[in-house]
């Protein structure tokens, strides 16, 4: 019979247990990465993460597992050796990215939807265009008398402009 303290040593080591190894519930996911749909036939779903091998990281997104980190051409995200083991698994002679941990490092935001195994994955920070300016560009209209005023016009005062559009 157990007592108290091996029960616990028991439930300790069965919660640790996922931890220790790569999840089993494999999948088939839909990654659409860059508008480009890939079926990847050998995804691996750990709670909200998906695992894909490196040879589906390639396939599906262009990107490499190199010593300098994740790369894609001339672009490269370095992977500090304290992140690898966020990102890299190696499962019976197959290497394994978690490509949710990775978008998550490079903030890029993800979309899943559970029921169709799809995983779509936005615009990286690096790729989002941010304003130029805060300034509007400058526009002359005519009001309903003919009369033309320009934004520029009123520079410095608060506009409230009105649109609309037929179609």
């Amino acid at each position: 019979m157990m007592n108290n303290k091996s029960r616990v040593v028991v439930f300790l080591l069965f919660l640790s247990m996922p931890c220790l190894s790569l999840p089993s519930r494999a999948a088939v996911a839909t990654i659409i990465y860059d508008d480009k749909a890939t079926l990847v036939s050998t995804a691996n779903l750990d709670r909200d993460q998906l695992w894909v091998t490196t040879a589906d990281l390639k396939l599906a997104t262009g990107f490499e597992l190199k010593p300098q980190g994740v790369c894609r051409d001339e672009l490269c995200f370095p992977v500090s050796a304290s992140r690898k083991p966020e990102l890299t698994r190696k499962n019976a002679g197959t290497m394994w990215f978690n490509l949710t941990g990775f978008a998550r490092l490079v903030n890029q935001p993800i979309a899943y939807d559970p029921v169709l195994a799809v995983w779509y994955f936005g615009l990286r920070s690096d790729q989002r265009q941010g304003l130029s300016a805060l300034q509007a560009p400058d526009f002359t209209l005519a009001d309903r008398n003919g009369k033309s005023h320009s934004l520029s016009d009123f520079r410095g005062k608060k506009v409230l402009l009105l649109t609309w559009a037929s179609w």
